[in-house]
This record gives C-alpha cells, structure tokens and sequence, in this order.
C-alpha cells in the first residue's frame, strides 16, 4: 500500500471518529491497568460488566490486595481464565504498593514487570492512560493490518512495528483505536462487512484469494 492510500485511510477513520476512546470502563489509570488485564480473551463488554460491581468497592492496589484473591474471584469469575488473573491482579498491587508507591508506572520496562502484563497492555497503559503514540496490536488490529495491508505481518510485534512507521505521524495516537473499533464492527473476522466499509474503495483485500483460503 503505498503512503497516499494509508493517509487516506486514516483520513476518513478520524473523520467517522475524531475522539476514539477505549471501549473498557475506567476513571484512573489503576482502573485501566486491572481492566486490560481481565481483557484477555474477554470481550470489553463483559469486563465491563465486571468492573462495574468490582470497582465501586476495590479501585486501588490496597483495596484489591484487602480483599484478597477469593473474593476477587467472586468479582470477576464470569471473565475467562478468572483464576490466573486474579492472582496476578493480586501479585500485581502487591508490586505496586512495594515498588512504585501505589502508582502504575509509566515506563515501559516497569509496566511489563507486573504480573499479567505483557507487550500489549503494557503498550494500551501507555498510549491510553498516558498519551504516547504506541500500537497495541490484538487480534483486530492484526487482521485489519493484514487484510486491508496497511501493515502487513507474520507477527504481533512485526505489525507494531511496522504500523509505527507506516502509520502518518499526525495520526498514530489515535491509530489503533481505529483499528480496534473498525476490526471489531467493520472488518470483522469471519464475514468482513465490505459493503459500509467506509475506506473499502483504498482498501487491498484480495475477497477471491480469502474465500479460496478459506475453503
């Protein structure tokens, strides 16, 4: 794809979208950071869902870490694979309150020192809470990268890097939300809706290649 068609691109998503926000529910940056870790394999939705009863009672590495694992469970046990996050929800505000003084870090190497955070959060804590121009790439934001070939990748970290020097300066603090939101309603996994694409015109998916690869 070459520049003109990627800024295009870009153009029409900010002009459907101006302010994208994340679709998880939060008011601090602690709240982000328990969010996105009960994300995984979890849609926002039920994560939302979750956090809504949790956080009025425990929002803060002390008041999760007072109420211990058990009870954390009970908060979030609707979510995949609740066990394994609430122990590391559990490790990670016990990291917070014993490194960082109870604040989440804003530095990249701190971040992914906390339990059950990897590359990806560690990159949406960055851009989300604190407003660097980083690419968190999950499923949709692979697909769309590959599929539309905006940035093309075997790999998670091959398309965030290349969507960091691919994607225009003046939108990459926004660019993966787009991403995210037009993968998620738009380009979706099984059936991309084509037809209300609105950049379906600077799109380069090949449709007859996929329905091959797909049979």
């Amino acid at each position: 794809m070459n520049k003109e068609n990627r800024t295009a691109i870009f153009q029409r998503l900010q002009s459907e979208n101006p302010t994208p926000r994340s679709e998880l529910h939060y008011n601090t940056p602690f709240e982000l950071l328990i969010a996105v870790i009960l994300s995984a394999q979890a849609t926002d939705k039920g994560v939302n869902k979750a956090t809504a009863k949790l956080f009025p009672v425990a929002n803060t590495p002390e008041a999760i870490s007072l109420l211990g694992e058990e009870k954390l469970k009970n908060y979030i046990k609707t979510i995949g694979l609740f066990n394994s996050k609430a122990r590391n929800i559990i490790q990670t505000c016990h990291r917070l309150k014993t490194k960082f003084n109870s604040q989440v870090p804003e530095g990249r190497v701190e971040l992914e020192s906390l339990p059950g955070v990897g590359r990806k959060t560690a990159n949406v804590m960055l851009n989300t809470a604190f407003g660097q121009p980083t690419m968190a790439v999950d499923t949709h934001v692979f697909r769309v990268a590959n599929r539309t070939k905006i940035a093309p990748g075997k790999t998670v970290l091959e398309v965030e890097k290349r969507l960091l020097r691919l994607v225009p300066a003046q939108f990459l603090m926004d660019a993966h939300h787009w991403l995210i939101l037009h993968g998620r309603y738009t380009c979706i996994a099984r059936k991309p809706r084509c037809g209300s694409c609105v950049i379906e015109d600077l799109c380069e998916y090949n449709k007859k290649a996929y329905a091959e690869e797909k049979n």
